[in-house]
């Protein structure tokens, strides 16, 4: 199933849970068991799989669920592994990007685990996350956008915004 990428208009725009990831924001799992938790290092396995997440506002535990646009991909690599420009927007070799596909909006949450590459099960798209999320195979027309994270007394932070436009292509 793919999502729209208009998911989340339709929502209250003064909506705290369709923002944005903001500056500050932590990460919680998005569902089952830990539905709500923060995301630790430790919750990271060391070359994937991804871990996907919701930013969640600190201050006011208002957890930004209500756009499935807001879905990350958290994966942990040894940060020498990573390229130089890939390594600037990660923290101790953690890497955030949204966890839906740039082509047709569908969610990234496979992984190619002899690559270690995010798969997009819809149109078999792959995306290299040890180099800014680059287009591997398929058809999607552009990288993942990177979320910048940063370890704010040892929990991951958002540092900032998406490198690039969330979704898949818009309808001409």
């Amino acid at each position: 199933m793919c999502f729209s990428f208009l998911d989340g208009v339709s929502a209250r725009a003064d909506d705290p849970r369709v923002a944005r990831p903001q500056e500050g924001d932590r990460f919680v799992f998005p569902f089952g068991d830990r539905e709500g938790q923060l995301i630790t290092l430790e919750d990271l396995p060391l070359g994937g799989p991804q871990q996907l997440a919701y930013p969640m506002d600190p201050r006011t535990k208002t957890v930004r669920n209500g756009s499935t646009l807001n879905l990350i991909s958290l994966i942990r690599f040894d940060p020498a592994q990573l390229t130089e420009e890939t390594r600037e927007l990660a923290a101790r070799g953690v890497v955030a990007y949204s966890a839906i596909c740039t082509h047709q909006g569908c969610p990234v949450s496979m992984w190619e685990a002899h690559a270690k590459n995010l798969f997009c099960a819809c149109h078999a798209t792959q995306f290299d996350p040890r180099d800014r999320a680059r287009v591997v195979d398929g058809p999607a027309p552009r990288r993942l956008p990177m979320l910048p994270i940063k370890l704010v007394d040892g929990v991951l932070t958002v540092a900032g915004g998406f490198t690039g436009r969330v979704g898949g292509e818009r309808p001409s």
